[in-house]
């Protein structure tokens, strides 16, 4: 039985009331959690390698550390602290359940910050397990995940600049091949690599015209011309490399890399010093965009346009915002950015450009959106612990081929950054608010 809606009539004042009803999976994240915190107390923990110990090295001779406040070594019985981490992790799994069962819209920031404690937990016990018998270089571990996070963040940021304005981004993964082809060219050309740098958002750019032209100009399913992309710029860049820059490395492939800019003292800290203050310039242009794109699309008037022109672009339209334009512009500035994080695949890192070298990138910064909630800050925390998981396995790839302690697959470790992409995609996309008009073309009437 239905009722008709009621009218107010009068100056009264109008009060929003929520339902509290629960939703019938709201117990899919705790048991998830109850579950892979169980796995850890087995595996991790009661089957763990008995009376041997994991060892985290902290802090260099070299580091300013006066009165040595971070110790150089931290060593942990691995069956005893794992146990322990795997009952934190059991602990916050149960806040979780107590959260989850006792109102219909728990608290963010509690259900964020329990999960924050289990996920801590978890991987900090994974980790103690699988170094037993060996030592783990936290800042070397820390400089990895830095390095790796910037090709994923710059994609990630495109894909917010994009879908913001309403327009689909699947085409990241070919506009990050572009910029490191472009970076690669333009660099060996011209034997400068800042002119390389320079290069990659340009050449980038390509690819955002072709995707703003089809998808904004023309209505295609964006879906589908993202897609189509990808495979044009895998086939673009395959046949010059196999043409032009296989044959002559020197002139069109040469390897060149953008210098380490070291900041004085803040560089010498500690565990994070050398990770966050000895890098090259696309780390800390990674920094200043986050920042800057933050408070652009929050903070001013261009933000709260191209917003609008995601949220609602018939609204938009009728105050005399150009949505189309707009599209247009947000598409164009979101390839600028991939490029810059193509360029990292080649001249950020020292490397030749080669076929297919973003490997499947543009699709985890393409998840590090989803999962930041299209939010910058969000995209870089998410890129940040993909990035993580890329460089442990690099690590424990490398320790695996040592005497001792836990041996784990090679091929299980090259799995790893992708299985925590996929269960943190899982586990929040069905949450994530998408732009309303994400996708939907706008034809003015």
């Amino acid at each position: 039985m239905s009722t008709a809606p009621v009218v107010i009539t009068d100056d009264s004042a109008v009060q929003r009331t929520f339902e509290d009803i629960r939703p019938t999976s709201w117990w899919h994240l705790p048991a998830t959690t109850t579950v892979m915190g169980l796995i850890a107390l087995f595996f991790f923990g009661l089957r763990g390698i008995p009376a041997v110990e994991s060892v985290y090295v902290l802090a260099r001779e070299s580091d300013l550390n006066p009165l040595g406040i971070v110790p150089d070594e931290v060593t942990v019985p691995s069956m005893g602290a794992a146990v322990a981490l795997s009952v934190i992790a059991l602990l916050a799994s149960a806040g979780l359940w107590a959260l989850q069962a006792r109102s219909a819209r728990p608290s963010a920031k509690a259900r964020i910050g329990l999960l924050a404690v289990f996920a801590v937990a978890w991987t900090l016990a994974f980790m103690t397990w699988v170094i037993s018998e060996r030592t783990l270089d936290v800042t070397t571990l820390l400089q990895g995940t830095i390095v790796l996070a910037v090709p994923l963040a710059f994609g990630a940021l495109s894909g917010v600049l994009s879908e913001r304005a309403g327009v689909i981004n699947i085409a990241i993964e070919g506009q990050l091949l572009f910029g490191a082809f472009g970076a690669t060219l333009v660099g060996s050309l011209t034997g400068n690599v800042w002119i390389g740098l320079l290069a990659a958002p340009i050449v980038a750019l390509l690819m955002g015209a072709m995707l703003a032209l089809f998808a904004v100009g023309y209505h295609v399913q964006q879906i589908i011309v993202g897609v189509v992309l990808n495979v044009l710029a895998i086939g673009i860049t395959s046949f010059f490399f196999g043409t032009v820059m296989r044959d002559n490395p020197g002139t069109f492939n040469a390897p060149m890399r953008l210098p380490t800019l070291r900041i004085p003292l803040l560089a010498d800290l500690p565990v994070i010093g050398r990770a966050l203050f000895e890098q090259n310039i696309l780390v800390y242009l990674m920094w200043i965009i986050v920042a800057g794109l933050t408070v652009a699309l929050f903070r001013t008037r261009w933000g709260l346009r191209v917003r609008a022109v995601g949220e609602h672009p018939k609204a938009a339209d009728t105050v005399g915002i150009a949505v189309n334009l707009t599209r247009w512009k947000n598409v164009l500035l979101g390839s600028a950015v991939a490029g810059l994080g193509g360029a990292t695949l080649t001249i950020g890192t020292g490397v030749a450009f080669g076929e297919e070298m973003s490997a499947g990138k543009g699709y985890i910064a393409l998840a590090a959106m989803i999962l930041g909630r299209y939010h910058p800050i969000g995209a870089l925390l998410a890129a940040l612990t993909f990035a993580f998981a890329d460089s442990l396995q690099l690590r424990l790839g490398t320790m695996s081929a040592g005497a001792g302690g836990v041996s784990i697959p090679g091929d299980f470790l090259l799995m790893l950054p992708y299985i925590v992409a996929l269960f943190a995609v899982a586990g929040v996309v069905g949450r994530v608010r998408v732009p309303a008009a994400d996708g939907q073309p706008y034809i003015k009437q």
